[in-house]
């Protein structure tokens, strides 16, 4: 399977080549934590995400969210070997919006909050550093994702 977007370098959560991850810019990203159910990473946010007031235009936080939640769902311990991957599939998604999301960069965290067989709840928080330096969270989201019974698709082949 050609997936030069899984070609990463150590840190990198995705190499370009992914749909979703190039207009995320995600090969920019820095994993800060990886391990069985958990993902804590530091993002850039692209001038092209920006609102006019310069804040990551809200329609685009729940793309984070479903790209950092399926990475979560598949996330592993470092020294082990990544699980098979098999296609997921959102079922819900909720977002509450707290704080505006400014760059240059943020943070998100995502957590397995329960998985129970082929389906997932993930706690996806988007934090922000204040002015006076702490992180505040600026957005929090909750998606069920879903195990299917087929492979991953190639993602650098063209539709057919």
């Amino acid at each position: 399977m050609d997936r030069p977007w899984a070609e990463t370098e150590p840190g990198q959560l995705v190499a370009p080549g992914h749909a979703a991850g190039d207009v995320l810019e995600a090969w920019n990203w820095r994993v800060l934590e990886r391990s069985h159910g958990r993902l804590l990473i530091e993002v850039d946010l692209p001038e092209s995400l920006k609102n006019p007031q310069g804040q990551l235009f809200g329609g685009f936080t729940p793309t984070y969210v479903d790209f950092v939640s399926i990475f979560t769902m598949n996330s592993h311990d470092p020294g082990t070997e990544p699980p098979e991957q098999s296609w997921v599939t959102t079922i819900n998604m909720r977002c509450d919006y707290f704080e505006p999301i400014m760059g240059p960069t943020f943070t998100i965290l995502g957590e397995v909050v329960n998985r129970r067989g082929k389906t997932a709840l993930v706690s996806t928080k988007f934090f922000v550093r204040a002015d006076h330096g702490d992180e505040t969270m600026a957005a929090h989201a909750i998606t069920t994702l879903r195990e299917l019974n087929i492979p991953a698709p190639d993602m650098a082949a063209p539709p057919s």
